[in-house]
């Protein structure tokens, strides 16, 4: 029998996550020239301009970032992002089958809510019989600690 990906399984893998994606955009940011124009904060208007800019400019890779690093990782046939899979999770739909892109895009925003609400939605996954968090919930997911998707099909 597989057992649901608790807690802190899950927290462990989006702490290697958080590694992983910082250090990627990190340099992605570096090599686009985000932070060049860092020296002339405050010079004037100009700059400050272009300094504006710069970390619109950054917020917005990362965000794209991470949302393709998540939906594209969990809906691939990998079935989860290099934390999960470091810790041995994957993401399912309900009856255990791969999920979409749509899907996987859908769960991701989510998580804003399960945060939003000061992370309760997060710690839902401790509490609940499938070990759910409230995005999961809201995606029609789950996250099982298996290194094999194949085995959910035989259960």
């Amino acid at each position: 029998m597989t057992r649901y990906g608790g807690f802190w399984w899950r927290a462990l893998a989006y702490l290697i996550d958080a590694i992983i994606l910082q250090l990627a955009l990190s340099v992605l940011g570096g090599a686009l020239g985000f932070g060049l124009m860092l020296p002339l904060a405050g010079t004037g208007s100009l700059a400050d301009a272009v300094i504006g800019f710069s970390m619109l400019g950054m917020i917005l890779v990362l965000l794209v970032g991470q949302w393709l690093y998540f939906a594209l990782m969990e809906s691939s046939r990998l079935q989860g992002t290099l934390g999960k899979l470091a810790v041995g999770l994957i993401v399912t739909d309900e009856e255990g089958r791969r999920i979409n892109f749509m899907r996987a895009t859908g769960r991701y925003f989510a998580k804003f809510l399960s945060g939003l609400i000061l992370c309760i939605g997060y710690a839902m996954a401790a509490f609940s019989a499938r070990k759910q968090a409230l995005h999961d919930m809201m995606a029609g997911t789950l996250v099982y600690k298996t290194r094999d998707p194949s085995s959910l099909s035989a259960q």
